[in-house]
């Protein structure tokens, strides 16, 4: 059975003055034109070829050699080249762009960004992008606490947390406890795994542990500080709001972070504001 969205290694069971038709066997019922553009050089009846089964312009299934940023189940980032009526069309490497249709997008899309998408078939028998990705996640890898990785925030729910796909295809999420915002969909993030579920998903926070965090968290406020001319016009008695908006800490980071400042000796506090010393 020849396979929609996938690729396959293909026999050539006919020639014609437009292309090339190619089937799984020699006696298969099923068979699939390969354009005379993709044909390389010594092609013959009875070769094997390497293709990839897509739809084109006029909905038929055909051939192309050209290999897709993605196949069918498979996740990868892909960047928008137009947003029309009917959902926005992006670049996954075929003359062909591939639809992301708006009832698939988690949130509107921009012309030139690149969002992590999956390819999947949809009611109608065509390949369409999705941004719901969740289910294409996997949990076979090896990582385990305190691990470093990288991955794409992918969805920010404000009651749970922020979605990760670590190295763009296992289950991470950040929970809300840990996640303070100022992260968008499709940015790529930095996060120590806190634990890894029996089921493979991972909790991943974006601070290391407290003690080298505090480091961090107080190298930023000297930084801070000196963009300020020396003096932050605010404590840790700030709202969460602004010290998350200023600082991108959590009020209990910051307020971390400033003891230990003070207790260097490098700042102090005078009339509700933190200067340098």
């Amino acid at each position: 059975m020849i396979r929609l969205g996938e690729k396959q290694n293909l026999l050539v069971v006919k020639k014609k003055d437009f292309g090339v038709y190619l089937a799984e066997t020699e006696n298969s019922e099923e068979s699939i034109l390969l354009p005379n553009k993709y044909i390389p050089e010594g092609l013959s009846v009875g070769s094997r070829i390497e293709v990839f089964v897509y739809r084109d312009s006029s909905d038929r299934l055909i051939a192309t050699t050209l290999m897709p940023k993605i196949t069918l189940g498979e996740m990868g980032p892909l960047q928008v080249k137009q947003v029309t009526k009917i959902g926005a069309f992006l670049d996954w490497g075929l003359e062909k762009d591939l639809l992301l249709p708006y009832k698939e997008q988690l949130y509107p899309v921009e012309e030139g960004k690149t969002y992590l998408t999956a390819l999947y078939i949809d009611k109608s028998n065509r390949l369409c992008a999705t941004m719901k990705i969740y289910d294409y996640l996997k949990t076979d890898h090896d990582y385990h606490r305190d691990d470093t990785v990288k991955g794409i925030l992918y969805q920010v729910n404000e009651d749970i947390g922020a979605f990760v796909a670590v190295d763009g295809k296992y289950h991470g999420m950040i929970p809300k406890k840990n996640y303070h915002g100022g992260y968008r969909p499709g940015t790529e993030i930095t996060a120590r795994v806190v634990t890894v579920r029996p089921d493979g998903k991972m909790e991943l926070s974006l601070s290391q542990k407290s003690y080298i965090q505090m480091d961090i968290d107080a190298s930023v406020i000297m930084q801070l500080l000196d963009s300020y001319s020396g003096v932050l016009p605010f404590t840790e008695k700030a709202t969460p709001q602004v010290i998350e908006r200023e600082t991108g800490m959590s009020k209990a980071a910051f307020k971390r972070a400033v003891g230990r400042l003070l207790k260097q000796k490098k700042i102090e506090i005078v009339n509700g504001k933190i200067r340098s010393i």
